[in-house]
């Protein structure tokens, strides 16, 4: 078996050659080992070595002199830094074992142990680590290197995709190659040079595609061949053949994420990280060990069963690198052990994880590479100007095009022609676009733009960092308003992956939904999220220019929106009948969940794990509530914007589509939000059956004091247009509600009673059988519960269906008693004891509704509320500080549901933890809080203090706006104030 187990030691990183300062990666380096002298052995050994052939991506070859008894880190340095590359550890050099499968080179392990003949084997440099984003990739040649290993991937059979899109991919590499569209310079290229394996079958649809590319630069091909693959579900994708228990041949792989499991080409499973507790192997056993919250006691180790013990090892070998380099964010401490892997094995990953690589790249962003194209005669510099770059014209393109080149570029003295192994003149790097960390020349990344979480602890680095941000990005308000779209449609399509990927997953492993109610649901929900998944792209590509991660803001041609909002817009309006069934959608689950034991066992499980962050059904509303979010920032937009600019039209016409489907829209979303609150309440409220009956709407629910014979005892009461309940929170493992009280609206009156009982905030409700007296926490608190008390018994005094089918009396006391007699009722033990449990020690995962929030900060929160919290949802990267620390931490924030949620990145499928802001009030630091830095505000509740760093202006009052509306008392209404009403007074 193998775990990862010992002490951590020093290694040097490819990236010390270059001056970096020292950034140790993680060393297998067993005690008294050390690498230098082989390596400087094996590097000055001048002809009595090793003679070994490595095959670059680029399909050039070139020969090391290595020394006999090197280890395998010689080699990759010397062919790291013939090939000039920075970004290094994203490589690695494989070779094809006595059992021909391709293995990886194994960095603290002597070459002749690993292969039997190195001088008669050839190496070949290829990608090892594929992140999820190739904005990740710093350098241009990086991304150049990336295109090729797609280029390899695609003509051996791994990338799998349609023909239409290895056409497009083909297309962007014609466009690398030899330039703009020339019908007889692209047929001669691609009669010389085989990109696909059907590519006589699609060459035409190839050059139809290439017409579309003009003007478009080798580096901007690259990136759109690394934003089409990064898409594919084979993107990075490499098997090691399994079976499992039942003998199903089936096929491992890993990826940044975790494990994948695929059947044929078809993904069928993935274990994220998060959820693996260890990774082992026993022989031909490959073993996953799950944390038990994913799959329950009864199966937390799953097993498969591969070829050999090696084929074992080799997999676990390669689990153990992507875990470390991808998740392992800092250096560990000494003697730390990872749990994550089984014992056994010395193994460990030698390189700088992803986190220590962007580090270094961001802090030496003024040593990038140089590098050539193969066969290029243009030498391209990341400083240079793209209209003063050439077209590149590939040494494969035919002598037409080369005479063509020539003939336009006179005055451009030749090159020597030069691979990426032998780069070493001064050559210069072309424009390039720069993903989520970029950079101009001489200029240091913004602290919010990195995707990397990082935690920042010098002040003076982070003053620099926040000066090279302003110098950079977009001022105008227009481009943060678009960007909020951006950030926000992310946080979307994650929610919506809730439902189309996790819940889909979890219903189908059971068997626990029926075929009728499953065809309903995801033939609804799966093409609106394929939609976004578009939208989301052409967000990204736009921002992306925007910002300046190309060429083409020089132009000025996309520091706009409104093109891409109006063209989605208009495509939404498809997707309007869909909409309007979730209603049906959202009643038949319901409806299943009570009927079938199956389903609902699984639905409360599912609503357990981590990435159900809120209540299931929730996720079910996001697509309308989505089109509102669209209106209120295309209303920004336009307000923003004066008629005479050029975005201005273009978004008024968005806004007056996705207007016309809202409105469509409106009364079937508040009849569905009310529907998902009450639904969540049946769930969590014992006592009460039926609460979803047809007509009764929520009004209020919040945390009242009610007078008993041991006087003011904490209850939650819950008005509804029916009905008054109220109940106690009892300590038990599911953290419900139980219901003590049920009183109908009809005949009810409610008066303040302060002076009656000397109670501060104290107000009577007499019902038809009982009295009961209550006290708010405070005087705006008091006049909430009664404008909606008093307003919801008119509306029912005028209802025809006055609450008959309901309970008139108290439920556990059936005792008569007159309308005037004060009801002191008996508290039990677990009543007494519920009020003073702390929301902090809540272990279950539905601690953080609303009910146990209101709970727990003593107030209250109205449907009116609940709809303004949906419109105001936001999410982005702020930097956070403690109260008492002196580092920003950077995190993916994301608010909704009165709370924040804190990410490590937006790529992440859970949050890490959560805010809930209810209570809370938000400011602007004092002079003794000693925060110098602009866009900062302050969340505080009692003794917790937290500091939050925006990017902008805008970006600051968005999120002081949205944080207002939900904290503060006074920044939330009672649901039949109007929304212009004023409350003055203080809610502490």
């Amino acid at each position: 078996m193998g775990e990862l187990e010992g002490s951590y030691r020093v290694l040097q990183t490819p990236g010390t050659r270059l001056g970096a300062q020292f950034n140790a990666g993680i060393s297998t380096l067993e005690p008294g080992q050390s690498l230098s002298g082989n390596m400087i052995g094996g590097s000055k050994s001048h002809g009595r070595g090793l003679q070994i052939r490595v095959q670059g991506l680029d399909d050039s070859q070139e020969f090391f002199d290595i020394d006999p008894k090197a280890l395998g880190q010689a080699l990759l340095s010397e062919v790291f830094h013939s090939g000039n590359l920075i970004e290094s550890d994203y490589f690695g050099l494989e070779f094809q074992n006595m059992q021909m499968n391709w293995v990886w080179l194994e960095p603290t392990k002597p070459i002749m142990k690993q292969v039997r003949r190195p001088a008669n084997t050839l190496f070949r440099l290829s990608v090892k680590f594929f992140p999820p984003d190739p904005g990740q990739l710093h350098e241009e040649y990086t991304r150049y290197l990336f295109s090729l290993q797609m280029k390899r991937d695609l003509m051996e059979g791994r990338l799998i995709c349609t023909e239409n899109t290895g056409a497009l991919l083909a297309s962007h590499l014609v466009q690398s190659e030899i330039g703009d569209y020339d019908d007889a310079a692209d047929r001669d290229f691609l009669r010389m040079n085989k990109l696909l394996p059907y590519q006589e079958k699609v060459q035409e649809r190839i050059m139809e595609l290439h017409r579309r590319h003009l003007g478009q630069t080798p580096a901007e091909s690259d990136f759109q061949i690394l934003e089409i693959a990064r898409k594919l579900e084979m993107y990075g994708v490499r098997f090691h053949p399994a079976a499992d228990r039942e003998g199903t041949k089936i096929n491992l792989a890993v990826a940044h994420m975790g494990l994948q499991v695929f059947q044929g080409h078809t993904k069928i499973n993935t274990f994220n990280w998060s959820k693996i507790r260890k990774l082992s192997f026993k022989r031909k056993r490959f073993l996953i060990k799950l944390h038990p919250e994913v799959h329950g006691p009864h199966e937390d180790t799953l097993e498969f069963l591969m070829a050999s013990r090696d084929q074992c090892k080799i997999f676990w070998k390669i689990c153990v690198e992507y875990h470390s380099f991808f998740r392992l964010l800092d250096q560990p401490q000494p003697k730390s052990k990872t749990m994550l892997f089984n014992r056994g094995s010395s193994f460990r990953y030698s390189g700088r994880t992803q986190k220590q690589l962007v580090e270094y790249v961001r802090e030496n962003g003024a040593k990038r590479t140089p590098y050539q194209r193969r066969n290029s005669k243009i030498r391209m510099s990341s400083r240079s100007i793209a209209t003063d770059v050439p077209k590149q014209v590939s040494g494969a393109a035919m002598l037409y095009l080369c005479n063509k080149f020539k003939q336009k570029n006179k005055h451009t003295a030749p090159y020597p022609q030069l691979s990426p192994f032998n780069s070493k003149g001064p050559l210069c790097l072309s424009p390039s676009f720069q993903m989520s960390t970029l950079s101009l020349p001489g200029q240091t990344p913004s602290p919010l733009q990195s995707p990397i979480l990082s935690e920042v602890g010098s002040n003076a680095r982070l003053e620099e960092e926040e000066e090279g941000r302003r110098k950079r990005y977009p001022t105008d308000k227009a481009y943060f308003i678009a960007k909020e779209i951006l950030t926000t449609e992310r946080t979307y399509l994650k929610d919506l992956e809730v439902i189309t990927v996790w819940f889909r997953s979890a219903v189908i492993k059971d068997n626990a939904m029926p075929e009728g109610l499953m065809t309903l649901l995801f033939s609804n929900i799966d093409p609106i999220y394929e939609f976004h998944r578009g939208f989301l792209k052409e967000l990204d590509q736009r921002l992306a220019l925007w910002e300046g991660r190309s060429n083409a803001h020089v132009k000025g041609d996309y520091q706009r929106i409104g093109d891409v909002m109006l063209r989605n817009m208009c495509a939404l309006k498809e997707f309007t009948g869909y909409l309007q069934k979730h209603d049906e959608v959202l009643t038949e689950l319901e409806k299943a969940t009570k009927r079938l034991k199956k389903l609902e066992t699984v639905y409360k499980e599912f609503e357990l794990q981590k990435v159900c962050y809120l209540p299931l059904n929730t996720f079910l509303l996001k697509p309308i509530q989505r089109l509102m979010h669209y209106k209120l920032i295309l209303e920004r937009l336009c307000k923003h914007y004066s008629p005479a600019h050029r975005d201005h039209d273009d978004c008024k016409e968005a806004l007056k589509e996705v207007a016309e489907i809202a409105t469509q829209l409106q009364s079937s979303l508040i009849r569905l939000e009310n529907f998902q609150k009450l639904t969540e309440l049946q769930r969590d409220l014992i006592g009460i059956e039926n609460l979803t009956a047809p007509g009764r709407e929520f009004i209020r629910e919040g945390c009242l004091y009610k007078l008993t014979k041991k006087g003011l005892q904490q209850r939650m009461f819950f008005l509804f247009s029916d009905m008054l309940l109220y109940t106690s929170k009892g300590v038990t493992a599911t953290n419900q509600f139980k219901v003590h009280g049920q009183l109908p609206l009809h005949g009810m009156i409610v008066e303040e009673s302060e002076n009656e009982w000397s109670v501060p905030h104290c107000f009577t409700i007499y019902s038809a059988q009982r009295t009961i007296v209550v006290a708010a926490s405070s005087k705006v608190e008091m006049g909430k519960w009664i404008e909606d008390l008093n307003i919801a018994i008119d509306l029912a005094k005028k209802s025809q269906d006055k609450s008959s089918i309901f309970l008139d009396a108290e439920l556990g006391d059936r005792s008569n008693r007159s309308s005037d007699e004060v009801s002191l009722e008996q508290e039990s033990e677990d009543d007494m004891n519920s009020s003073h449990t702390s929301l902090d020690k809540q272990t279950h995962h539905r601690a953080n509704t609303t009910m146990h929030v209101c709970w727990h900060r003593n107030t209250s929160v109205s449907m009116s509320d609940h709809s303004l919290a949906v419109e105001n949802q936001l999410s982005g990267y702020l930097l956070r500080k403690f109260k008492n620390s002196n580092g920003w931490q950077k995190l993916w924030v994301v608010f909704t549901n009165f709370c924040l949620f804190f990410y490590k990145t937006h790529q992440d499928d859970f949050p890490l933890a959560s805010l809930p802001l209810l209570g809370y009030t938000v400011s602007t630091p004092e002079e003794s809080d000693s925060i110098h830095k602009e866009y900062v505000f302050k969340l505080q509740f009692k003794s917790h203090v937290y500091f939050f760093r925006a990017e902008s202006e805008y970006t600051f009052e968005r999120w002081m706006e949205v944080i207002k509306s939900a904290a503060s008392t006074t920044g939330r209404m009672s649901l039949l104030i109007p929304k212009g009403g004023s409350l003055e007074m203080n809610g502490n």
